[in-house]
């Protein structure tokens, strides 16, 4: 789960709410665990909806159409990391790297 956390944490940050909102709704992670992208003060905030951390907010995101910026905590150790996601029908691809040397990608699929 943790790599998950990780890889999510590199596409979380604030967005405005004009923009188009094709990331927000139920998806299943890497790891299987369910997570929940939804609106939340101007952003769209990510939080876990099953597992051990279950109910815990990890990250925000902000963009346009398909694509979007931003951080995500691992829920384990509470590390904040940034990256980037990208939307592609029902396939979020979560790009994250620490540094901007160490990188990791990994597909969520909206549930």
């Amino acid at each position: 789960m943790r790599s998950i956390i990780i890889a999510a944490a590199f596409a979380l940050s604030a967005f405005t709410a004009q923009a188009a909102e094709p990331i927000e709704g139920n998806w299943k992670t890497a790891s299987g665990a369910t997570a929940q992208i939804a609106p939340c003060g101007g952003s769209f905030c990510v939080t876990l909806k099953s597992g051990q951390h279950n109910g815990k907010q990890i990250g925000k995101m902000a963009g346009s159409g398909d694509s979007y910026k931003g951080e995500i905590t691992d829920p384990e150790t509470d590390k904040t990391y940034s990256g980037s996601g990208s939307v592609s029908g029902n396939s979020l691809k979560m790009k994250g790297c620490v540094m901007a040397v160490l990188c990791k990608s990994q597909t969520w699929t909206r549930l």
